[in-house]
């Protein structure tokens, strides 16, 4: 197998060289031929981890090898990490509920499911009715209050008493990884959650379908059919309509143990690993002392595959997304821009490192790491360029690029070389979900070159024959001409530290604003913090970036919902007890929030 593997990647690269010229220039012939292969069928999407993800990554390791650039990981081009790529469900999982005489198994998957945020685990309880979950001081509503959940089974409804209301204060709560955290911090050893009569009438189960969050350790969490859940109210004198009905309209808990009702669930919720390789190669400066500084040009070359979370299709049918402008452009790019600065490496005073990122689509994994495991001294990458989405160049040339203001020579830099005539649109931060928002992180300067959204943006339509390869050309021209300037530089580019213009607050739909950046591909317990914002609460109160939070306010944090769940309670102005651990030591800040 490994060698029919093999024979094919060897064949389908001979195949491809057919359509390449091997010019040291940026042609339009070469970005389409780099873009017809990455987008091609054969690698079904590049989805990290897969074998398509593989095809790509060796594609890039030839390329590299062919124009002479030296492998960066210690002798390798491949830098190779661990990720989830999804989870399934194990062989055991199952519900017994037991009332009066009766005893009921629901069958999994027709009338129960397992959540896909459930922790792992067997438990048996008393059952407790606790409403909709929802705890709240600020809205003066509580369904755990006075009610007993320690050792118990909390059975909560789905959605909020206002669930007609397309707008409503109770939004913020009615998430369900915010319900279970809530029902586990009141006591209770798992949950069974279940539609009232409004407003799903169908019914519905939810999708076992991997959200990228973490699991509740030790917690089980599961959904069961509303009929099962009226009979069992019915046994102890509830009907299920009116309940719902009387906390709807006078929005008062009526939260209680059931007598004689008890359950016990088991849950195996499976983590699926897969691997992922960055793939990456550099030139040597040639002056004695800049060649110890790098400038690190990156691209991601993942992609969605047969349409993993993220994806806009809506069809019936699954379908390849191919990914040509995401991200085959800015990798075609990274090809060419190597490509150049191989043949004219004379001209080179400092180190270029070429990064083909892996896993951006599952959350910067791939520079994440590779910025936590860099091969050489990460202080000594004077800046990072970064090429995502490049080929969709309009008539009116609009070119966006962001962290124009993280340091203090890129506009001018950018204004000098722009022999284009490019409408150059500038966002002054490095944040923005692309992999130069990893670096944007370690406090290095960053430019990440984008020519925009557009209608077929995460959809299988986004393919090779819609990609502006003359605009591309120009693009990736542009860039190969802003990278030149920086390398003539004497001086490295000084960083400043910008405070973000995307909308505060982050994740979630808290309504005050705490100024943390999460720690992207973190699988541990607690929130750990990849950087707080420049002026924000978090980093007026002390907190720093590899803090990992692990109580906001009285609510344990167990992960990054449990955060915001417990920012949920909170208005601007409050003071709020924070305690992170830092170099495993516990610290205590005092955060005051801020206004979303």
């Amino acid at each position: 197998m490994k060698k029919l593997f093999f024979f094919l990647v060897v064949l389908s690269f001979a195949v491809f060289a057919q359509d390449t010229s091997d010019n040291p220039e940026i042609t339009i012939e070469e970005l389409q031929a780099h873009i017809k292969y990455l987008a091609s069928d054969e690698l079904e999407g590049r989805l990290a981890g897969s074998e398509g993800g593989k095809l790509a990554a060796e594609y890039l390791k030839s390329e590299f090898e062919k124009y002479g650039l030296l492998p960066f990981y210690e002798g390798s081009y491949f830098q190779p990490f661990d990720f989830i790529q999804t989870i399934e469900l194990g062989e055991n999982n199952s519900l017994t509920i037991s009332y009066n005489d009766y005893e009921i198994s629901p069958v999994l998957e027709e009338e129960f499911i397992v959540t896909a945020f459930s922790g792992s685990g067997t438990i048996s309880g008393t059952l407790a009715f606790a409403g909709y979950g929802i705890s709240s001081s600020k809205l003066e509503y509580d369904d755990f209050e006075g009610l007993d959940l320690d050792g118990k089974i909390a059975l909560i409804m789905r959605y909020n008493p206002e669930h007609d209301s397309t707008m409503s204060e109770f939004d913020r709560f009615s998430s369900l990884r915010v319900k279970a955290s809530a029902a586990r911090d009141n006591g209770a050893l798992g949950v069974i959650f279940f539609n009232g009569p409004k407003p799903n009438l169908d019914d519905d189960l939810v999708e076992f379908k991997y959200d990228r969050g973490p699991t509740m350790p030790d917690f089980p969490v599961v959904q069961l059919k509303r009929n099962l859940i009226d009979e069992l109210l019915k046994s102890e004198g509830y009907d299920l309509k009116t309940l719902q009905e009387e906390i709807d309209n006078n929005k008062k808990p009526k939260s209680f143990v059931l007598k004689n009702a008890y359950a016990s669930i088991s849950t195996e919720v499976n983590e699926i690993k897969a691997v992922g390789r960055n793939v990456a190669g550099y030139l040597e400066g040639n002056d004695p002392l800049l060649k110890d500084e790098y400038i690190v040009v990156g691209a991601h070359f993942d992609h969605l595959g047969w349409g993993v979370d993220g994806s806009m299709y809506r069809g019936d049918e699954p379908m390849i997304h191919n990914g040509a402008d995401d991200n085959a452009s800015g990798t075609a790019g990274l090809l060419e821009l190597a490509e150049k600065f191989a043949a004219n490496s004379e001209l080179l005073n400092r180190s270029i490192v070429f990064m083909g990122f892996d896993a951006e689509e599952l959350g910067l994994l791939g520079s994440n790491y590779t910025v936590n495991n860099f091969p050489v001294d990460l202080n000594q990458t004077v800046a990072m360029i970064n090429m995502d989405m490049i080929g969709r160049l309009s008539d009116e040339k609009s070119l966006t690029i962001i962290g124009t203001g993280t340091s203090s020579i890129w506009k001018d830099l950018l204004e000098e070389n722009n022999t284009y005539e490019f409408d150059l649109k500038f966002n002054d931060d490095g944040w923005g979900g692309s992999d130069h928002q990893s670096f944007t992180l370690k406090e290095i300067p960053v430019l990440f070159f984008f020519t925009g959204i557009h209608e077929d943006y995460h959809k299988p339509s986004d393919d090779w024959d819609k990609i502006n390869y003359e605009g591309q050309q120009k693009v990736v021209s542009y860039v190969y001409s802003v990278l030149s300037s920086l390398n003539e530089f004497e001086e490295r580019p000084d960083y400043v530290k910008v405070e973000r213009t995307a909308p505060k607050g982050g994740m979630g739909v808290a309504k005050v604003y705490v100024g943390t950046i999460p720690e992207f591909g973190w699988n541990g317990e607690g929130f750990k913090l990849g950087g707080v914002s420049e002026g924000g609460p978090a980093q007026k109160a002390g907190l720093l970036g590899g803090d990992i939070v692990i109580q906001f306010g009285e609510k344990k944090v167990v992960n990054i919902y449990d955060f915001m769940y417990a920012m949920n309670d909170h208005k601007p102005g409050d003071v709020v007890k924070v305690i992170v651990l830092r170099d495993d030591k516990e610290m205590e800040f005092d955060v005051v929030l801020e206004s979303k």
